[in-house]
């Protein structure tokens, strides 16, 4: 990477042009000019531009460089970019911080290829751990291995018998456990599936040690929580790791008041390198507390926003936990699961109103889809509000009928491009040739005049952006595959994906008055790519690298040479 340089000759030979223009007094003089031979602004004023002028971690100028030089006082610093391309700060519309950090900090299992990998790297760290000690790991998905059904505990008991085993699936809906930690839960033949849960068992009725959705809370009530300090050291980590692929902004979708409490911490100690919009978690003592608190917007110099609350309809089509309105195509009989009653949902969402909270709720079957649109539209009837902008998180498998709705009633469908591309490879399996084209249904949804938030779902999907863009524009794998894209026809745009990275995210968290477009008066938050996504080849989206972050005019991250 070429080294970025301070100052640039044709920034120099503006200035010397301006040379018997009376200086910019100080209250007008820029702390920081960046110039590069391209900066997309995702303002419609000006979408492209060669410089920005920044004061007070704002944008206090963007266009060019001679009019950028007017600003320019003994103290402003000069930043020249080169050849690099520079577009708003990159928002991650959702994801799981504290799970993010918890996967960076604990087994690792992601794109392991077998069972027998995954038992490899647990039995690694338990050789490592102390007496009693639980393993956690994230990230396994038995639909990379050769044998797709789920994994019994028998192999992973023999191999780690002396500590509790606890790992998740990559979706965040289904757990593996050995047998030391079902003793340690008092899960036997006897318990019951939970509402909403799932129990694997085998054919004399005893469990297989694979929990899907509400049935997952038998074990986590009984896993030691992470101290303070790990809970610390959990979030700093995930900060730091979408600092590195460009990330300015994240939307936390459903954290606990004590994770929250987190975050407040370290922000107000000036540790927060983020824009963070937390959604609260749906629990009733949570929701209470934030009710009670009322809506928290742009605190510790906007880094921290808490004004939402996440809840669950369904689970994920990976575990065949998503709600669906007919069979699975490859489990006959099984229909998925509701983890949340449609009533609590619609009662929730009439107290968010009142108490001027958005909603965002997962659901990803057909079937939680339709439930969700129908309590939110009760719920609106109820208590008639315009621009609440509620939102559906996933809104992966939709009934045709369904996609008009979410324009109807205002509600924002917040998805993840990347799960398209990594699912494609069985989700027609899960639906059928005719389900599968309400899946992942982008232009589908915009052609109705709905915004598409696009996220990762992290730990779910790797943070790094360019997967997202990438996925979005060519509903293609990193190897090309499909030729022509899956389903093409619901491509986005290069424009509509650079949107759905940054000034869609920023609209669908009430922000885009102050973040997602490089405009006069926003927060000065950018990313710097060393190549122009905009314009390069699809097939080399993704080398694209990120070369600097910029957070409301501070440097976050900065790519050493190579």
């Amino acid at each position: 990477m070429r080294t970025i340089a301070v100052g640039i000759a044709c920034a120099l030979a503006a200035h010397s042009a301006l040379a018997q223009t009376p200086p910019p007094g100080p209250a007008q003089q820029a702390d920081l000019i960046v110039t590069a031979a391209r900066i997309y602004t995702v303002d419609a004023d000006r979408p492209m531009v060669r410089a920005l002028a920044v004061r007070g971690g704002l944008v206090a100028f963007a266009g060019s460089v001679r009019e950028a030089m007017v600003l320019r006082g003994p103290r402003t610093r000069m930043l020249d970019l080169g050849d690099a391309t520079v577009i708003p700060g990159i928002v991650d519309a959702h994801l799981h911080l504290q799970g993010l950090g918890k996967a960076l900090r604990t087994v690792d299992l992601a794109g392991t290829r077998s069972y027998d990998a995954v038992i490899a790297k647990v039995a690694a760290r338990a050789r490592a751990a102390t007496p009693g000690e639980w393993i956690e790991g994230r990230g396994w998905d038995q639909n990379l291995w050769p044998d797709t059904r789920f994994p019994t505990e028998e192999p992973l008991s023999r191999a780690v018998p002396d500590h509790a085993v606890v790992l998740e699936r990559v979706d965040g809906h289904a757990l593996l456990v050995n047998a030391a930690a079902l003793r340690a839960a008092g899960i036997t033949a006897a318990t019951p599936d939970p509402a909403g849960g799932r129990i694997e068992r085998n054919p004399d009725g005893s469990p297989t040690g694979v929990l899907v959705d509400n049935a997952m809370a038998l074990v986590e009530r009984v896993v030691p929580p992470p101290s303070h300090d790990e809970e610390r050291a959990r979030l700093l980590a995930a900060v730091a790791e979408l600092n590195r692929w460009g990330v300015t902004g994240a939307h936390d979708a459903g954290e606990s008041r004590e994770g929250i409490g987190v975050a407040e911490e370290l922000a107000h100690a000036g540790r927060l390198a983020l824009r963070d919009y937390e959604m609260v978690s749906g629990d009733s003592d949570d929701v209470a507390w934030a009710f009670g608190r009322g809506p928290q917007v742009a605190l510790e110099g906007g880094r921290l926003w808490i004004r939402a609350i996440k809840l669950y309809a369904d689970g994920a089509m990976g575990s065949r936990g998503a709600a669906l309105l007919e069979d699975y195509s490859d489990d006959p009989g099984n229909r998925g699961l509701l983890v949340t009653d449609t009533n609590e949902i619609r009662r929730i969402a009439v107290a968010a109103l009142r108490h001027g909270f958005q909603v965002c709720t997962h659901a990803i079957g057909d079937r939680a889809n339709r439930l969700v649109l129908d309590a939110y539209e009760a719920a609106l009837d109820t208590v008639p509000t315009a621009d609440h902008r509620f939102r559906i998180e996933h809104a992966q498998t939709l009934s045709p009928p369904d996609i008009p709705r979410f324009a109807a009633l205002g509600v924002i469908p917040s998805m993840q491009t990347s799960h398209q591309t990594s699912d494609m490879y069985w989700v027609a399996n899960r639906l059928g040739p005719t389900r599968v084209l309400g899946a992942y249904a982008w232009r589908s949804l915009l052609a109705t005049g709905v915004v598409v938030p696009n996220g990762t779902d992290a730990p779910v999907e790797a943070v790094n952006p360019m997967i997202r863009f990438h996925s979005a524009v060519t509903r293609q794998d990193a190897d090309g595959w499909p030729a022509g894209g899956w389903y093409p026809a619901q491509r986005m745009t290069r424009e509509e994906a650079l949107r759905s990275l940054t000034i869609w995210p920023a609209y669908a968290a009430f922000m885009e008055h102050v973040a997602g477009s490089l405009a006069p008066g926003k927060y000065a938050d950018f990313t710097v790519l060393d190549q122009d996504i905009m314009t390069v080849a699809p097939e080399r989206i993704l080398d694209t690298h990120v070369l600097m972050t910029v957070l409301g005019g501070e440097t976050v991250y900065e790519r050493s040479a190579r």
